[in-house]
């Protein structure tokens, strides 16, 4: 297709996302040089006093209670985070598909089996989800970013949106992604650039940026995004959230659609993305409650357990021992990172727990593994679907205008993969093999941590950043290894927000011996006044299929860091 007809494929469509925003719902728009716009839902007049308290309610079990005894009605529980996630897309580009007469007729559903039945449908009832734009919802396009998918219309639900139902929820909006969904930032030719509500020069991270930058706008309740690589993660902690990384197969997949979607090596997973704790457990726990492996083959077929979820793995909680990664070997993190590791040390200690230092192992060989995994095909899978439209594959985040000084010329991820070369099976086998000698050496030395940790048992949980910077201008994230190490050793991990930038605290570290060029160039991108205010997260990785023991030290790592916090006047 010559280059002008994807582009007007491309208009076009975003002209009919345009078109589904009720003109009523429309705001008069911040300048641009307004960076924060965290307070223009708040201010903007579209939303009612009532509707901004739906919306402000951030405990998710709380929005459930007066869902179930319909204090609040779906109908304008939906109504409220739909005018909200309309505010939040017209100020930071956050949603491709906007459905409101479908989805508040579900919503209404929904209220008229609870007034017949005096019981909800399930343990979401009524509440409004938003999902990444990979969930397929019948009838509707899942176009993922690329420009050769605009009019692919499903026939089916995804098995996650088919689950969603049976619990009662309200598939509402869907998010924004990156072309290829393998970037950890989120633009595509399409819908274009999603923005960070904190600091619109920043990025909101990828691949579910679009889920990052609603739910912070407090535009949704809780979001479900996508995890290759560090995508629910990277922007969970630059958009100031919680989020789930679950373990292979353990939530389903199935009628999903993804990218490399025949690569089986280091699967994707789904999971939650939102403002409470509550409220990864209450969508995790209502997910594996409806017995998914019944949908989904891939699906691990493994019940909630309340054992794990009481840590009886882990001493009932009672004293843990958690290991501080304060640096990965391959990129240090910035002033922030490393204040947010000392608070969490500290109230972690200051609430009768246990903390050392990790000891990395084996960090290159494991980067150098995963990152050939991703690579093997040599973008075949990714040209094929640009090449449905003729829109060239896009080689970089940074804006065509404007773009923030980045001095790399090479992402370390490229640098360990070598020379571009599509491998053979037997090529890709290898990898395989040297992946399960990875993980199983990776295993015991952990295991190995049991004779330094003063409890009897290995280390409870390692706490590290989940990218070596708070959210970055467009076009600079350019490492993922803090995350892609869970990725490619299994490791269920979840995400915390721990403070905030602050350029009176956070100043520019002394230069240190640089472990590559991309450390040199991340050591000198930071500047505290460009920062200041930025939300700044850590994220807790746990082992493999251990969602509710993760979800259960989160709740005490968020716990004691509050504690802490209130208590020192942070």
């Amino acid at each position: 297709m010559p280059e002008q007809d994807w582009k007007v494929l491309c208009a076009a469509r975003k002209q009919r996302q345009l078109e589904q925003i009720p003109k009523e719902w429309t705001i008069t728009l911040p300048p641009d040089s307004q960076r924060n716009v965290l307070d223009i839902p708040r201010t903007c007049g579209i939303l009612t006093p009532r509707e901004l308290e739906i919306t402000d309610t951030v405990n998710v079990d709380i929005l459930l209670t007066k869902l179930r005894t319909a204090q609040w009605s779906s109908v304008e529980v939906t109504t409220a985070f739909y005018k909200r996630a309309i505010v939040a897309h017209q100020l930071t580009n956050c949603l491709t598909e906007i459905f409101i007469e479908r989805a508040l007729a579900r919503a209404k559903e929904v209220d008229d089996y609870l007034k017949a039945n005096g019981k909800p449908i399930g343990p979401l009832h009524g509440l409004p989800i938003s999902l990444k734009d990979q969930f397929c919802i019948k009838g509707l396009e899942t176009i993922m970013g690329y420009a050769g998918w605009i009019g692919r219309v499903a026939d089916r639900d995804s098995v996650l949106v088919e689950i969603l139902y049976e619990c009662g929820a309200v598939p509402f909006v869907r998010t924004n992604v990156p072309q290829t969904l393998m970037w950890g930032e989120t633009y595509n030719h399409v819908f274009g650039r999603t923005t960070n509500p904190y600091n619109r020069y920043m990025t909101p991270g990828g691949s579910s940026g679009g889920e990052g930058a609603l739910v912070a706008l407090r535009g949704s309740p809780l979001g479900v995004g996508t995890d290759i690589g560090g995508s629910i993660r990277i922007p969970s902690a630059f958009c100031g959230l919680y989020g789930l990384r679950p373990s292979y197969q353990r939530l389903p997949y199935c009628n999903a659609v993804n990218s490399q979607e025949g690569q089986e090596s280091i699967s994707s997973v789904l999971g939650p993305m939102t403002n409470s704790i509550e409220g990864v457990k209450a969508f995790t726990k209502a997910i594996i409650d409806a017995t998914p492996w019944r949908k989904d083959p891939l699906c691990v077929r493994k019940e909630w357990s309340e054992r794990e979820y009481a840590l009886g793995d882990h001493g009932l909680g009672g004293q843990m021992c958690f290991a501080i990664m304060w640096d990965n070997g391959v990129v240090k993190p910035h002033p922030p990172l490393v204040r947010a590791m000392e608070i969490t040390k500290k109230a972690l200690e200051a609430a009768g727990h246990l903390v050392i230092d990790w000891e990395n192992h084996r960090h290159l060989e494991i980067y150098r593994v995963g990152e050939s995994i991703f690579a093997a095909d040599d973008a075949v899978d990714l040209l094929k679907d640009c090449a449905l439209s003729g829109e060239p594959l896009i080689q970089t985040m940074s804006p065509d205008t404007d773009a923030h000084e980045f001095a790399l010329d090479e992402p370390m991820a490229r640098t360990v993969v070598g020379e571009r070369k599509h491998l053979t099976a037997y090529e890709l086998w290898e990898l395989h093999r040297e992946k399960r000698a990875l993980r199983k050496s990776h295993l015991d030395h952990w295991e190995a941590t049991a004779a330094k940790t003063g409890t009897g048992r290995p280390v409870d949980a390692i706490i590290s950043p989940a990218a070596a910077y708070a959210a970055c201008p467009h076009g600079c994230n350019s490492d993922c290894f803090y995350t892609t190490l869970c990725n490619v050793l299994d490791y269920t991990t979840g995400v915390f927000p721990v403070t905030f930038v602050d350029k009176n605290v956070d100043k520019r570290a002394l230069p240190h011996e640089f472990y590559n060029k991309e450390d040199e160039a991340v050591y000198k991108l930071y500047d505290p006044e460009l920062w200041h205010g930025m939300p700044v997260a850590l994220q807790l990785i746990g082992r493999t299929q251990e969602e509710e023991g993760v979800i259960a030290m989160l709740e005490v790592v968020d716990k004691a860091v509050e504690a802490y916090k209130q208590s020192n006047g942070l």
